[in-house]
């Protein structure tokens, strides 16, 4: 068995994007993505040992979607092959040049995700564990696996990390608190957006209130993605420090994602938390540049001109 530095779940979507808006394109590019998969390829990309736990459905696209796994170097022992069929999802450009996102989900692979595919001994030599409220989203059962990750890695002294990225079109407000209420006691690092999920879910407008809020809760690290303060406010050890954004955003489809899997990779290299999110800041800066939520996750060598490791 590979060892691991990180384990996430979640999704793994075909991604079919064009450069023009969805009603009027005859041509799509085949790619893949996922919310989860996104900070996985990042993390990987950086240079952490990313193992990805989901199911793959059998039609016509479960040979491209491992073979894009094996790409980004995951490891995918526990990626298992079920009769159903994978996700998709579109992406396009409206006349403003903003991204028309569709999704098509409902009994897909991992949906199909369950506790029977969370085996202990993964979590034992590993370090961080992340998982978000869409793969909660997807099916009684995927909540169900979820959670017994969270139980597996606390009992097994990892890094917990969660981001509700909440999304009303899965589930509603109710809905989603209830499956963030059932595993906050467990995590230790936490993702949010001021406006998706804050404001949304606990109607909680103050950064400073929702970060001591979570703080009661026992999370040992509250990270905030302000797009009116246009930057990162992170939440740990009594102090609040605030990171800019590294870049003006082109497009910023999957660039939260990839912050998280930045984030988490350089906590797991010793990264202090405020270091840490400078590095993500530049890796999702860089990431918004560019079109694709992980066809534009930038390679190592090119973060560290900015960063300078």
């Amino acid at each position: 068995m590979r060892q691991v530095d990180i384990i996430t779940i979640g999704e793994c979507l075909l991604e079919l994007s064009a450069s023009e808006t969805l009603s009027e394109t005859y041509d799509f590019i085949k790619y893949f993505g996922g919310d989860a998969l996104c900070s996985s390829v990042c993390a990987s990309r950086l240079g952490s040992n990313v193992g990805f736990i989901t199911k793959i459905g059998n039609d016509f696209f479960e040979k491209f979607l491992y073979k894009k796994l094996k790409d980004e170097k995951l490891d995918t022992l526990y990626v298992k092959t079920v009769n159903a069929i994978n996700g998709v999802y579109f992406v396009g450009k409206d006349e403003c040049f903003k991204n028309e996102v569709q999704f098509y989900r409902k009994k897909s692979a991992a949906s199909y995700l369950s506790i029977d595919d969370i085996n202990e001994d993964y979590f034992k030599e590993a370090s961080v564990y992340y998982a978000t409220g869409t793969t909660q989203a997807l099916s009684v059962n995927a909540r169900e696996a979820v959670s017994q990750g969270f139980l597996f890695a606390k009992k097994n002294s990892l890094i917990c990390a969660y981001d509700p990225n909440f999304n009303r079109t899965l589930w509603s407000e109710a809905e989603a608190k209830d499956a963030f209420d059932e595993i906050i006691s467990d995590v230790d690092i936490l993702f949010l957006n001021i406006d998706k999920d804050v404001k949304t879910i606990y109607n909680i407008e103050s950064v400073d209130s929702v970060i001591k809020y979570f703080w009661d809760q026992g999370v040992q690290s509250v990270v905030i993605k302000s797009l009116v303060d246009s930057g990162y406010f992170i939440g740990y050890n009594n102090e609040i420090l605030f990171v800019k954004f590294f870049a003006a955003t082109k497009d910023a489809f999957g660039a939260g994602d990839a912050f998280n899997g930045a984030f988490l990779h350089a906590i797991n290299k010793g990264f202090s938390y405020y270091e840490a999110g400078k590095f993500a800041s530049i890796v999702a800066g860089l990431q918004a540049q560019k079109s694709g939520a992980i066809k534009s996750i930038p390679l190592k060598e090119e973060v560290c001109e900015y960063y300078g490791c």
